[in-house]
């Protein structure tokens, strides 16, 4: 298979699991984003994928001669990607890092994403490779194959259920209630208060007093 073949063959794929999965899971996370909350739908998307991921691994062999079934979970891994982590952390950290910071964690988090995506794409390329060297394409060593790369996925799914667990919920907050602003202002607002309040009781005083 030459080149263009292979474009070609990956673009027939990407084009029938777009409109089921990527993009139904994009609407979704648009139209339940402010009911469920930020971090209930990426706990979902990741648990989604986890799932997704094992049985494709389980069963792959099951799946070479099923070709349906394994495109019914492939394209399930992408909706709950869409359906989760893949709009969540374009989301999420634009509201919970303080006003001060806000833009600089903002870029960082993004280009962590970014390297993220990367590594992940050339390392499935050499990971899924066969073991077996004779089987191995042009270019590449022997990797754990593609059962063993669908598991290691899987786990790093795992992974992001875990790390999620320790995003806060900005759901429902504002901005200043993230990040602490609003109870950090209360006691100088407090203090101008007691100021004000003295300020017009010693008033009170001059003027009652005789001349």
């Amino acid at each position: 298979m030459n080149a263009i073949h292979e474009v070609f063959k990956v673009a027939r794929a990407q084009t029938i699991i777009a409109p089921c999965g990527t993009v139904p899971g994009y609407w979704v996370t648009v139209a339940l984003i402010d009911k469920m909350g930020r971090k209930k739908i990426q706990l979902l998307g990741f648990f989604g994928m986890t799932v997704s991921m094992c049985v494709l691994a389980t069963w792959y062999n099951y799946w070479l001669r099923h070709y349906v079934g394994f495109l019914v979970f492939y394209g399930l891994s992408f909706f709950f990607a869409n359906f989760g982590p893949d709009a969540t952390t374009f989301v999420v950290p634009a509201e919970i890092f303080p006003t001060r910071l806000r833009s600089t964690c903002h870029g960082i988090s993004a280009a962590a994403g970014k390297a993220g995506a990367i590594v992940g794409a050339f390392g499935f390329l050499y990971a899924s490779q066969s073991k077996d060297p004779a089987k191995v394409d042009k270019g590449y060593s022997p990797g754990i194959g593609m059962q063993g790369s669908l598991f290691v996925m899987a786990g790093i799914n795992l992974l992001g259920i875990l790390f999620t667990l320790l995003v806060p919920e900005s759901n429902g907050k504002s901005l200043e209630e993230l990040s602490g602003e609003t109870e950090a202002e209360e006691p100088a607002g407090t203090a101008g208060d007691d100021v004000k309040e003295e300020a017009g009781t010693a008033s009170a005083t001059r003027d009652d007093s005789p001349v």
